[in-house]
């Protein structure tokens, strides 16, 4: 039989507290008998009166709680329970000695709850009382983390509380910066607040500050990037808590801090989505992932796992990325009903089987390649996979009746100028068609930018080339880009999929655009060297059909708000469907055939992609 120890220890936890009440009630009994009547007379009308007062005890402390404490946290509200039920005990023995004739007064009453109040705060709070007794020692080892901490809000002093109140003390809390200036000089379980962010520079060198804590999680993260630049001149170690979750779970604490992101300099809070809006239409569907290997099509599985599918399919071609989405979720979600199959979205009949057999309701279509530089020496590449594998796929759909098609794009399909871009759009082409007519199946194309960490970003290349040591390779000290993490593009993904209409173009609202160059600066500064002395931010030039900046809109295209204010909708270009689909027919004979007139093709329908000689 396999044993819960967790469960194990919280039972012993208890028989533990229930046996030091025994003895509290007992010492308390002889204490207010004793100092009331200055002797003890052992009679059965005591006993009685004891047995009682253990059995009301035990009922009222069980009543308000006071068995489900965690000793290092016990506070306010635990003392509060204890005086409650300690005020309900004396109201029994007083009714008991009007009504019961128990040999006892009201002074002993009195006196027996006095003490037993004393003695139950005592046995609940001896750990964090042993704890700050040892952390007043450890305040004397030079051995510790000399921590400035940033923030005396909840988080703040939660964390502060958790530093002194833990067996394992790795920090020593020295003071604490705060820009609310009604805090200035006061205490936060004895850290003394001693000024604002802008003087952190000069505290740290003051107080030798080894590291700085970041306890803001939900404070704009335009402000987290100032205050980690003003941080970043002291040298020194920058850790963060990662969000207001933290304050929300309470565990603001020394095991949640982690070393300042990349993502917390973005300048832009997380993106938030409705969780409800979601799950009225992934629940109890089945759901089909293409590219769902990839860095965006396996977190559209992580998210989605979540949501309580009847279904859950992931499709690729590349066999490695699936099988590793798959166990992980099998690990992490061992109930969910999940399939990965091996397959290319260019095999019209494979997709067809796949429909017929399944009936997947909502696809996500994620399957692309969208590598610029390889795109543009491997042209036809882009075109069967991007336009056709979409094509294939948003047929099936319709044909079977699905509900929800999602089609992946991005901000290189607007006004593209390289060929991997020009594919996107075409396929944001087909969704908008398709979708004009579909009587069964809502399409809706979702067009993003860069996201950080995915396959292919420049992060991951970033890190790789720190660890190689240099040097960093930009394009152009100008060139920007706009960012989203992975998890927040998926979550807003998923929910554009619930305002799913006729072919629709939703454009996802990721602030202000950042300079690949500071991305490489900050990259390298947390990494905890120095730009251009330990590692070379060397720029290449751009490369072809790369644009300086990238655009969401077209100039055609206009812009609607959706219920979520990070999810908008561009208004449709009128399009010549019968000229979209003539030429469609003519690029498919000229990609397959490798033939020179393939680019001409892709150029005819999206006029801003100026085909490289």
């Amino acid at each position: 039989m396999k044993i819960d120890f967790k469960q194990y220890k919280k039972i012993k936890d208890i028989l533990i507290l229930i046996g030091l009440d025994l003895l509290a009630i007992i010492a308390s009994t002889a204490l207010s008998v004793l100092i009331v009547n200055m002797r003890i007379d052992f009679t059965l009308d005591l006993l009685y009166w004891f047995l009682i007062n253990v059995a009301i005890t035990y009922l009222f402390f069980a009543v308000f709680r006071l068995y489900t404490i965690v000793f290092t946290s016990v506070g306010l509200i635990d003392m509060l329970r204890a005086l409650c039920a300690m005020l309900c005990i004396y109201c029994i023995n007083v009714v008991c000695g009007l009504f019961l004739n128990v040999p006892v007064g009201f002074r002993v009453c009195s006196t027996y709850c006095i003490f037993m109040f004393v003695f139950i705060q005592l046995i609940r709070f001896s750990k964090r009382i042993y704890i700050a007794f040892r952390y007043s020692i450890s305040r004397k080892n030079k051995d510790k983390i000399r921590a400035l901490i940033v923030g005396g809000g909840n988080a703040g002093s939660m964390l502060i509380r958790e530093i002194q109140t833990t067996d394992k003390i790795d920090y020593l809390p020295i003071c604490v910066v705060d820009d609310d200036p009604t805090k200035l000089s006061k205490n936060i379980n004895g850290v003394k607040i001693l000024g604002t962010t802008d003087d952190i520079p000069k505290l740290v060198a003051k107080y030798s500050i080894d590291e700085i804590l970041i306890a803001m999680p939900s404070v704009p993260k335009a402000q987290i990037k100032r205050v980690y630049e003003i941080c970043e001149k002291t040298k020194k170690k920058v850790k963060t808590l990662p969000g207001i979750y933290q304050i929300v779970s309470g565990d603001a604490s020394v095991t949640a801090l982690r070393p300042v992101q990349i993502q917390d300099l973005l300048g832009r809070d997380q993106v938030r989505v409705n969780l409800d809006e979601i799950m009225g239409y992934i629940e109890d569907r089945v759901v089909l992932v293409t590219g769902g290997g990839g860095s965006i099509g396996s977190e559209l599985c992580r998210q989605i796992a979540t949501h309580s599918p009847k279904q859950l399919i992931i499709l690729d071609i590349y066999e490695n990325n699936a099988y590793d989405i798959e166990q992980e979720l099998k690990r992490r979600h061992p109930e969910l009903n999940m399939l990965a199959l091996i397959a290319s979205v260019r095999d019209i009949g494979k997709m067809e089987d796949v429909f017929e057999k399944y009936h997947p309701e909502i696809i996500f279509n994620a399957a692309a390649h969208k590598h610029v530089p390889l795109m543009e020496t491997s042209p036809n590449e882009a075109v069967k996979n991007n336009v056709f594998g979409t094509l294939n796929v948003a047929k099936c759909a319709d044909k079977y009746k699905s509900k929800v098609f999602v089609q992946i794009s991005t901000d290189k399909a607007v006004n593209p100028t390289n060929i991997m871009g020009a594919t996107k759009r075409i396929c944001e082409m087909i969704i908008q068609t398709i979708g004009k007519h579909s009587k069964n199946t809502k399409f809706v194309a979702v067009r993003f930018g860069n996201v950080l960490g995915s396959n292919g970003s420049v992060i991951p290349l970033f890190e790789k080339q720190i660890q190689e040591g240099g040097p960093v390779t930009v394009t152009h000290k100008d060139i920007i880009r706009y960012f989203m993490t992975i998890p927040e593009a998926v979550s807003l993904v998923l929910q554009a999929g619930a305002y799913a209409q006729k072919g629709q173009i939703f454009v996802l609202d990721m602030g202000e655009p950042v300079k690949i160059y500071d991305l490489a600066y900050n990259l390298i500064k947390l990494s905890g060297l120095e730009p251009d002395v330990d590692i070379e931010i060397k720029c290449t030039g751009l490369r072809p059909g790369e644009k300086l900046y990238e655009e969401r809109l077209m100039d055609e295209e206009g812009m609607q708000k959706t219920a979520n204010g990070m999810i908008s909708i561009a208004n449709p270009i009128e399009l010549d469907e019968a000229y979209l689909w003539s030429t469609l027919e003519e690029l498919k004979a000229a990609a397959y055939n490798e033939t020179p007139e393939m680019k001409n093709l892709v150029a005819g329908l999206v006029t801003t992609y100026k085909p490289q000689t």
